[in-house]
């Protein structure tokens, strides 16, 4: 399992983006060199994880629970046989793309040691949204990556440093529950009531989440 590319944003001005400042930082390209990984703060305030990479919408993205987002090789290259066309590395907005891991199938409060310092630790999978249909020029691509259910997955930081393309990537913490970021994403988009099962993630699982599921079942209680 390894690093096969570290991808950073830079803001642009796009006509497809919801964000009233109209840009975004989706467009994710690969860069050489090591990069500092470390907790960006709250979400609303904090961006990226990631040194140099922007978060243009900080309302909904970025923040210490979605600091970095990571995207399997592997289901890159599925979408490009789907879609007959390349999809370079960070081509999804991610800034990890893999190789030889199940990012999807990863539990929640799954943790990788990227390199010799760096801890991240799996939150949630990515909901898909008007800029990143936009930002692919794919029709219906919304409604098609969620039919998928394979989202890749955001990730906190647990201990900060630096990473580079090339590094290696090893599992070092599976926690004793089988909530993985696949359930988790059906679960708050297509299967409501999987809810309940996200809850023996407990605190790793993002606190959107976890709200939703215990509303779900405080409501279902009732």
């Amino acid at each position: 399992m390894r690093l096969l590319s570290l991808n950073l944003g830079r803001p642009k001005a796009v006509p497809y983006t919801d964000n009233p400042e109209g840009v975004t930082g989706i467009d994710k390209r690969p860069t050489e060199g090591l990069v500092r990984v470390a907790a960006p703060g709250p979400k609303g305030i904090g961006g990226s994880g990631l040194a140099g990479d922007a978060v243009c919408k900080r309302q909904h993205h970025g923040g210490d629970d979605q600091a970095v987002y990571a995207m399997a090789r592997e289901d890159l290259d599925d979408w490009e046989r789907e879609l007959g066309r390349a999809l370079p590395h960070g081509s999804f907005g991610e800034n990890l793309t893999t190789e030889g891991l199940d990012v999807s199938g990863a539990l929640i409060g799954e943790r990788w040691r990227i390199g010799s310092t760096v801890v991240l630790e799996v939150t949630c999978g990515r909901i898909p949204c008007a800029t990143f249909q936009g930002h692919l020029g794919e029709k219906r691509w919304v409604k098609r990556f969620t039919l998928r259910g394979a989202p890749g997955a955001y990730l906190r930081v647990i201990e900060p440093g630096e990473i580079r393309a090339g590094d290696p990537i090893e599992i070092v913490h599976r926690p004793d529950h089988d909530v993985t970021v696949a359930l988790q994403f059906r679960a708050v988009t297509t299967e409501r009531g999987l809810l309940p099962r996200l809850l023996p993630a407990g605190e790793a699982l993002h606190p959107e989440s976890l709200a939703a599921a215990r509303k779900y079942v405080a409501e279902q209680g009732a």
